[in-house]
């Protein structure tokens, strides 16, 4: 990986190279970056990368206290590029610490060590995403007051926490796209990969510009929690084949996850969003309340889900013919065996077998 020696280097700037060392590479670009905060000419251009832009200072009317909100705009695309390079190298430095030493003593096939560095850090992303998640919910009172939701939409005003929370989630997702390549993902697995980072990439940025970055936080931190669950009990899996009692808990908890994300979203878009005051469309005001927009957000998620369903019940029925397989594999390596002598069945006597 990036941080790794090697003992015969490739040809510079060829495949191997770049991806040998691609972590470098990109730890270069980010410390120009942090050099240009030196110096005043460019230290406007660098601190558009590095800090949360935006920021709006309000005035409640309850406390008489400043408090600093922030908007989004074009030049939050700077921000997720300069926390897309961090992402990468941390990515690097999971792999190269902690991933590559575990799959040495594991010996895992090529296949299953594939499977293994990708659960390794989406496990990693998922917890801290989670913890995250539910320290900005707790902050919010969601629990108490589900109406928040929708409340005095549109919510074009963010608190520190969620704008930055929003940035760190879109710029991962669209450094996975790059590792497909830098981790020498295999060809069979890219279109499954690519389906699921092009997912979160769209649902993440659409409620992010949609100013539906509430109902976003609330429905990511339970699914993030099923995916840590998944990721940590295949980890557990490679490790040892027999501990396959998360997998139960896994199932259970997601499709409990997918029917609160229905509920959830029916109830945003179908009741609370149609009875707010402020309708209508309006790219200024960041007002996207039209029937057109909540139907197709709606589609969107009831689709997604529905679609996670359908791979959930084939993978399902996948893992039990496989299970009905291996049973009966082994009842005919074992009847030969311990097949009892034939007798002759007496009359009259039914014999049942509880």
């Amino acid at each position: 990986m990036g941080f790794r020696k090697k003992n015969k280097s490739p040809p510079v700037l060829s495949h191997e190279f770049v991806i040998q060392n691609h972590a470098d590479m990109v730890s270069c670009l980010a410390m120009i970056i942090l050099l240009g905060l030196m110096f005043e000419v460019t230290a406007k251009f660098a601190i558009m990368f590095i800090t949360v832009q935006y920021n709006v200072t309000q005035v409640l009317d309850e406390k008489q206290e400043a408090v600093n909100l922030y908007q989004y705009g074009p030049k939050d695309v700077a921000t997720v590029f300069f926390y897309l390079l961090i992402a990468v190298i941390l990515h690097a430095l999971i792999q190269e610490y902690i991933l590559d030493k575990i799959n040495r003593r594991l010996h895992l096939s090529k296949t299953k060590h594939s499977k293994f560095n990708e659960s390794g850090q989406l496990a990693a992303f998922y917890l801290f995403s989670f913890i995250w998640g539910c320290s900005i919910l707790t902050a919010e009172d969601f629990a108490t007051n589900p109406t928040f939701l929708w409340e005095g939409y549109p919510h074009t005003r963010m608190v520190f926490q969620v704008k930055f929370f929003y940035i760190c989630q879109i710029a991962y997702w669209l450094h996975a796209l790059p590792e497909l390549y830098f981790q020498k993902v295999r060809k069979e697995d890219i279109p499954r990969q690519l389906y699921y980072i092009c997912l979160y990439v769209v649902h993440i940025t659409g409620a992010y510009v949609l100013n539906l970055h509430r109902l976003g936080l609330v429905l990511l931190v339970p699914h993030y929690l099923v995916e840590l669950l998944f990721h940590a009990s295949r980890l557990f899996y490679f490790s040892d084949e027999n501990k396959q009692k998360g997998f139960t808990l896994w199932a259970l908890l997601f499709v409990i996850a997918r029917l609160l994300t229905l509920t959830l979203s029916v109830l945003t878009f179908g009741f609370g969003l149609p009875r707010t005051e402020n309708q209508g469309f309006s790219l200024a005001e960041g007002n996207f309340n039209v029937l057109t927009i909540r139907m197709t957000c709606l589609a969107a998620i009831c689709l997604t889900q529905a679609w996670m369903m359908w791979k959930f019940i084939n993978f399902q029925l996948k893992k039990w013919r496989e299970h009905s397989q291996n049973q009966a594999s082994k009842k005919k390596t074992v009847s030969p065996k311990s097949k009892p002598p034939k007798r002759e069945p007496t009359r009259g006597v039914c014999y049942t077998v509880v």
